[in-house]
C-alpha cells in the first residue's frame, strides 16, 4: 500500500473510532434537583371574591324564562299517560296535549322528540313496540293540531325508563306514559 493510501485509511479508521465513540458516549447527568422558586405569598383576606355566574332572572323569580325547558313543562306539561295495553291518547290527556300544541305554534324553532315509556308487564320486545305506538300516537296528535312532522322524533324506552316504582298499580300508572322532551330551538 502506499504511502498517501495508507494515511487515508488511517485517519478515515480514526474518524470511525471517534464517531463510534461519540455514539456511545453517555449524556452528562443534571446536577441534582432545579432550584424550587419561592411560592408567592398567600393572596390577602380581605380579596373580593368573583362575581357570581348570572342567573336566570326567571329563576330567581319563580317565573320561567318565555320559550325556554322551563317555560314548556310549566306551562304546557311533560307527560301524558296512558290505559294498561293501550296507545289511544286519553281524554284527560288532551288538554296536555292542546297546551303543547298551542307552545310549539308559539315558538315554531323547537324541536321535540316524544317518548314512549311501559310499565313492567310484558315482554321487553312488547313493551317497545307498546312505546312506539304511544309516541306515535301523540306525534299524530300534536301533527294534527298544526305542528309540523319535521320538528318531531320519536323513540321508545319500553319498560327501561321507569319514572315510578313498578311494585303498585299507582307505579305502574305512572310508568305507562309519553314524555315530550325539547331537543333543539329552546330559550
Amino acid at each position: 500500500m502506499s504511502f498517501p493510501h495508507r494515511r487515508g485509511v488511517q485517519l478515515a479508521l480514526i474518524l470511525l473510532a471517534a464517531a463510534s465513540l461519540a455514539a456511545c458516549a453517555s449524556r452528562p447527568k443534571p446536577m441534582g434537583p432545579a432550584p424550587v422558586a419561592e411560592a408567592p405569598p398567600p393572596p390577602p383576606a380581605t380579596q373580593a371574591a368573583p362575581p357570581p355566574a348570572p342567573v336566570d332572572e326567571g329563576q330567581m323569580s319563580g317565573v320561567p324564562v318565555p320559550g325556554s325547558v322551563r317555560d314548556f313543562v310549566i306551562n304546557a306539561g311533560d307527560l301524558v299517560y296512558f290505559d294498561f295495553d293501550r296507545y289511544v291518547v286519553r281524554d284527560d290527556s288532551r288538554s296536555v296535549l292542546d297546551a303543547q300544541a298551542g307552545w310549539l305554534n308559539r315558538y315554531p324553532a323547537v324541536h321535540i322528540r316524544i317518548e314512549g315509556n311501559c310499565d313492567e308487564k310484558g315482554t321487553r320486545e312488547y313493551n317497545f313496540a307498546l312505546g312506539a305506538r304511544r309516541a306515535n300516537a301523540v306525534r299524530e296528535y300534536l301533527v294534527g293540531r298544526g305542528i309540523s312532522a319535521a320538528r318531531i322524533e320519536t323513540i321508545s324506552y319500553g319498560k327501561e325508563r321507569p319514572i315510578a316504582g313498578n311494585d303498585n298499580e299507582d307505579g305502574e300508572a305512572k310508568n305507562r306514559n309519553a314524555r315530550t322532551v325539547i331537543t333543539q330551538g329552546a330559550r
